[in-house]
């Protein structure tokens, strides 16, 4: 594990922004795709946005990642709430990922069928033994939450599920997560955290 401190958030996301594009780069020189699992809250908009603008969005060849989500609000896509909607306005409607490598967590089932239907995805999309993300970018909520792993919630013990959903009472709403063993399983995993 190494740990970076920066001077502030936009700190943050500079330095963020340079070693993805160095980790994407260095990856694509040995396989076909870069997998990435993004997260929802507040840091990863700075970095979508220097992502999406000079000098990353001609550097990072876009057109071979395959873009998936850590976690996801049971609100429609339209709701300033949902993860996914973030990360198109602030990044994925700027850069090159075609619609087919994009896997969304969705909001339009229950919550039930939609992590069912993701570890479906994701089970056909890595090996049977558990997802090998290339990278996982996870935030902090001033409660010590990562993806919807909440403390107090029994999601943050599920061992089998690769994606399980639940509601959650203090946020009056359902929601949908990666559980921590598929997360571990990345080649890297980086938390983006401010404050």
């Amino acid at each position: 594990m190494k740990l970076h401190i920066a001077k502030d958030a936009t700190d943050l996301s500079m330095q963020a922004a340079v070693w993805i594009a160095s980790i994407i780069k260095q990856t694509l020189e040995k396989q076909d795709r870069f997998t990435i699992a993004l997260s929802g809250g507040s840091t990863p908009q700075k970095l979508h946005n220097l992502l999406s603008g000079y000098p990353y969005k001609e550097e990072i060849d876009w057109s071979r990642l395959h873009i998936f989500w850590g976690d996801e609000r049971a609100v429609p896509f339209e709701d300033e709430r949902n993860n996914a909607k973030m990360a198109f306005d602030t990044l994925l409607d700027n850069v090159g990922v075609p619609m087919a490598q994009i896997h969304l967590m969705r909001t339009d089932i229950s919550p039930e069928e939609s992590a069912a239907e993701y570890e479906t995805i994701l089970q056909k999309y890595f090996d049977k033994s558990g997802p090998s993300f290339d990278l996982v970018l996870l935030g902090m909520g001033d409660d010590g939450h990562t993806l919807s792993l909440f403390p107090g919630q029994p999601v943050v013990h599920e061992a089998s599920a690769w994606v399980h959903s639940f509601f959650l009472a203090a946020q009056n709403m359902y929601r949908i997560t990666l559980t921590a063993p598929i997360v571990n399983r990345s080649a890297h995993v980086a938390f983006l955290t401010a404050g």
